[in-house]
């Protein structure tokens, strides 16, 4: 499913992509550079397992196009995210990560909003709670997809600038920047609103506004 959605917005233009799936011993993370198909083989060869996943096709804006910078981006093992945008304040908040002992292993912006969600739930707080938490310190265009080693299924989107998408099928719940890339699998479909928050399982989806209120968006129906 996740090849499948990533080979429907090739159309967009890209220089690497890459999968992440999450069962009980963490991510299984699969990314390459060029085309989907070159990813495709590589999961034929070892299909990862899981209970949720997350995929992103990648064109550069912060990094050169290398597997390195290939998105999804983690942190310690227990964040993996991945985003459509530009964070403009990335700058300033990489310093902050490095002042407090986070190392990087991309050149990308991406990688600083696995590190912010980390760095809150290493404070205390929920996966949901750092979620918000890091996404209130972002300046700049996202769409964003997270996942959490330790909630292996359940996924929370959010987005201001960037289009977001979610679908429902049978028993499960999607999430995309675009419906051809999930329209195979749903039987209906909303659209996110700015600055909405959407908190994933396989059968629940609650979606809350930018003042924090469980809200519902128009249904469309495939």
């Amino acid at each position: 499913m996740l090849i499948n959605g990533l080979k429907a917005l090739e159309y967009r233009g890209y220089d690497s992509a890459g999968i992440a799936v999450l069962n009980q011993q963490g991510f299984d993370i699969c990314k390459e550079l060029g085309k989907v198909s070159v990813l495709e083989c590589r999961v034929q060869q070892a299909p990862p397992k899981g209970y949720c996943g997350i995929g992103h096709t990648r064109w550069a804006t912060h990094g050169k196009p290398s597997e390195q910078n290939a998105h999804p981006h983690t942190s310690h093992g227990s964040i993996a995210v991945v985003h459509n945008g530009i964070i403009e304040n990335h700058s300033l908040l990489r310093e902050k990560l490095l002042a407090n002992h986070y190392d990087f292993h991309s050149d990308t912006d991406t990688e600083i909003i696995a590190h912010l969600i980390h760095w809150q739930m290493s404070k205390g707080e929920s996966f949901a709670q750092a979620c918000l938490s890091a996404i209130s310190q972002l300046e700049g265009a996202y769409a964003l997809a997270i996942t959490c080693a330790s909630e292996p299924g359940r996924i929370i989107a959010t987005r201001k600038g960037s289009p977001l998408i979610i679908g429902e099928g049978s028993g499960e719940y999607f999430v995309a920047s675009d419906i051809p890339a999930i329209l195979a699998e749903v039987e209906q479909y909303y659209y996110l609103e700015e600055g909405d928050v959407a908190d994933l399982t396989a059968d629940s989806c609650k979606i809350f506004d930018e003042q924090g209120r469980v809200v519902e968006r128009v249904v469309n129906y495939v």
